[in-house]
């Protein structure tokens, strides 16, 4: 029982450390999409609704920001609940 209200506390404790990673991974995501675009890209990234735009651009880009995304979220994700288990000595969640 104790056991269980401890692990509870800790996921309660760890929801605004993951609320500030994710908008950290947001923030990290968003420069490395920019950055990977303008690298393979014509101009700025397309927005779904630019008339101006071919499907293949729009969908390559989607699918470029979106592994971007994932791959970043997932990065933060783990580093994070590593460090909380450095510093509490059991994982997150």
């Amino acid at each position: 029982m104790a056991k269980q209200k401890r692990k509870r506390k800790q996921k309660l404790l760890y929801r605004p450390v993951g609320i500030l990673l994710g908008m950290a991974s947001g923030a990290v995501a968003s420069t490395l999409f920019a950055k990977a675009w303008a690298a393979i890209g014509d101009g700025d990234a397309p927005d779904a609704m630019d008339e101006e735009r071919e499907w293949k651009e729009i969908l390559l880009a989607a699918a470029v920001q979106g592994a971007i995304f994932a791959v970043v979220k997932a990065a933060v994700d783990r580093s994070g609940a590593m460090g909380v288990r450095r510093v509490t000595g059991s994982w997150p969640g």
